[in-house]
């Protein structure tokens, strides 16, 4: 069940270099009913914006490469 209101369903980005976080995000929201895209990195999380723009992103700061701060600067 997706979280609704106004017809629209809400999704979210989770962005994290570390799999067990993203996990641990995806499973508690999901149960919250909203729909959650995932991304190990900057540079995916960048690809995943462009294709299909989320409602709310989850980034973490600490990534190696990209960090969350240029990616941010780059929305």
């Amino acid at each position: 069940m997706s979280v609704v209101e106004n017809n629209k369903i809400y999704r979210i980005l989770a962005v994290d270099d570390t799999p067990d976080n993203l996990i641990l995000v995806q499973t508690i929201l999901e149960s919250e009913g909203y729909e959650i895209d995932l991304a190990s990195d900057g540079i995916k999380a960048l690809r995943q914006i462009d294709q299909s723009p989320p409602d709310l992103i989850l980034l973490d700061v600490m990534m190696p490469g990209i960090d969350g701060y240029e990616v941010t600067r780059r929305i």
